[in-house]
C-alpha cells in the first residue's frame, strides 16, 4: 500500500492531534441532550445522549440514532454517559419493540444497521461490567435478532432468502429501507433496496451471533454457545454462496429478485473483516482490492464516480465515491488489524486522522464525512446539508487518537 502522506506538503504532528482530541472532549457537552419527557414527536429518555450535531438555521439533529451510538461511544471515556447511551437503547426496544431509527416517533417506521451486541460488549469489556449485567442485555439482543433482524413477517419481514436478511421499514418503500441500511443515499441498492440482502447486514448478524456465542461461554452455558456458533458458520456459508465473487475476490450484495450480484463495489464488504466471517483467503483478496478505494485523504464509500441518483427530483448520493466517512473507515481498519495486516491498519489510520486535523486546522471544525479525493473540498452533500460536529467522527478520532497517536505523558519533575 503506497503511504501518500509522504507526498503531502504539511506533516502530521503529534502536537495537532492532541489539541483536536483536546477540542473533541471540550466539545462533547455542546452535543449533549437529555430528554425528561416527551415532546411533539420527540420520544423521552431515561438517560442523557449525545447527538451527532448541534445543527444550524437549516437542519438539527435532536435525536439519539442507534448506529451513531456506537460509533460516538468509542471515543468518550465517560461511563456514566456511554453506558446510558446504551441503556436508551434498550429502554426503546422495551418500548417499542425494536430499536429504532432515533427517538422521534416518526423514525419509529424502520431501524438502523444493528450493532447492539457490539455495544454492549464495548462496555462490559472497557468499564468490566457484571456477568448479571452482560446476561440481562443480551437478552434483549435476542429478542431484537428474532423478533426484529431474522423475522419473516411483517412489520419486520427482513429474512427473505435462504436465512439471510435484508434492511425493510413498515411502510414498504425502498428509499425508507435504504435509510435503515444508513447508507441514505448510496448507489449500491440502485434505489431497490428491498430487493437487496445487504453484505454488511448479514455481517453484522454474524457478529451477533458469534457475540452471542461468546456471552453464553462467559456465562457457563456451552451448550447455547455451540448453537450460536451453528447458526453463524450457517450464515457464512449462504454468504459465500451468493455475495462472495471468487474471480473479483469480493463481497458484494446480493439481489434476490433477480438473482445475481451487484456490479457496485462499496466498503459494505470489509464487514466481513470486522465481524470475523472472512476466511483467511478472503481477507487477503480483500486486502489487495483496498487500492481500488484508497485515496488521498482515506478511503472512498464506493468506486468510481457515483455522485448523483433521482429521488424526489435529484439528489446526490452522499454514501458514495468522493466521500468518506469515519464509521466505514473504522470497519476497514479494525477488521484489517484482526487479519494481522497491521501495517496496511495503521497507513489508513493516519491518512485518515491527518484528513480531519488538517480541515480542523484550516476550518477550525469536524464535519460528518469528508471528500477523500481531494481532501481540501467540501464533501458532496446528500438529503441534508453536511453537518459540523460531529458525535461518530469526534468518536472514531479520539478512539484512533488513543490508540495509535497517545499522547506523551508528562515526566513530574
Amino acid at each position: 500500500m503506497i503511504d501518500l502522506l509522504k507526498i503531502q506538503k504539511n506533516p502530521l504532528r503529534q502536537n495537532d492531534i492532541d489539541d483536536v482530541v483536546d477540542y473533541i472532549n471540550n466539545y462533547w457537552p455542546t452535543l449533549l441532550r437529555e430528554v425528561t419527557k416527551s415532546e411533539s414527536t420527540l420520544i423521552k429518555l431515561p438517560h442523557a445522549y449525545i447527538v451527532p450535531s448541534p445543527g444550524n438555521d437549516r437542519f438539527a439533529f435532536e435525536e439519539q440514532y442507534y448506529w451513531d451510538s456506537y460509533f460516538t461511544s468509542i471515543g468518550i471515556n465517560n461511563e456514566q454517559l456511554v453506558s446510558g447511551m446504551l441503556d436508551n437503547l434498550i429502554f426503546m426496544f422495551d418500548k417499542l419493540g425494536m430499536v429504532p431509527n432515533g427517538n422521534r416517533y416518526y423514525l419509529t417506521s424502520r431501524s438502523q444497521p444493528p450493532i447492539l451486541t457490539s455495544f454492549i460488549f464495548h462496555v462490559f469489556d472497557k468499564y468490566g461490567k457484571s456477568d448479571a449485567w452482560l446476561k440481562k442485555r443480551m437478552e434483549v439482543a435476542k429478542k431484537e435478532y428474532r423478533n426484529v433482524w431474522t423475522a419473516s413477517d411483517h412489520p419486520h419481514d427482513r429474512n427473505v432468502y435462504k436465512g439471510l436478511s435484508r434492511y425493510y421499514d413498515i411502510n414498504y418503500l425502498h428509499d425508507l429501507a435504504e435509510a435503515e441500511s444508513g447508507w441514505d443515499m448510496t448507489p449500491r441498492f440502485q434505489r431497490q433496496c428491498l430487493d437487496y440482502l445487504p453484505i454488511d447486514l448479514n455481517c453484522l448478524l454474524y457478529k451477533y451471533e458469534m457475540d452471542f456465542s461468546r456471552a453464553a461461554e462467559i456465562l457457563g452455558e456451552y451448550s447455547e454457545s455451540k448453537i450460536w456458533k451453528y447458526a453463524a458458520r450457517h450464515r457464512k456459508k449462504s454468504v459465500d454462496k451468493l455475495m462472495w465473487d471468487k474471480r473479483k475476490g469480493f463481497f458484494f450484495d446480493y439481489n434476490y429478485i433477480e438473482k445475481k450480484r451487484s456490479s457496485v463495489w462499496s466498503l459494505a464488504a470489509y464487514y466481513a473483516l470486522w465481524s470475523g466471517l472472512a476466511t483467511n483467503d478472503q481477507a487477503n483478496k480483500l486486502r489487495k482490492n483496498i487500492e481500488r478505494f484508497n485515496k488521498k485523504g482515506g478511503l472512498t464509500t464506493t468506486t468510481g464516480s457515483f455522485m448523483y441518483a433521482p429521488l424526489f427530483g435529484s439528489t446526490k448520493t452522499q454514501w458514495a465515491y468522493p466521500n468518506g466517512w469515519a464509521p466505514l473507515q473504522f470497519m476497514v481498519i479494525e477488521g484489517l488489524e484482526r487479519y494481522g495486516y497491521e501495517n496496511d491498519a495503521r497507513l489508513l489510520v493516519k491518512k485518515w486522522i491527518k484528513t480531519c486535523t488538517d480541515w480542523f486546522i484550516n476550518n477550525g471544525v469536524l464535519i460528518e464525512k469528508y471528500n477523500v479525493v481531494n481532501p481540501t473540498l467540501k464533501p458532496v452533500e446528500g438529503l441534508y446539508p453536511s453537518q459540523t460536529g460531529f458525535g461518530w467522527t469526534n468518536g472514531v478520532y479520539v478512539y484512533f487518537a488513543e490508540k495509535y497517536f497517545p499522547k506523551k505523558q508528562e515526566t513530574p519533575d
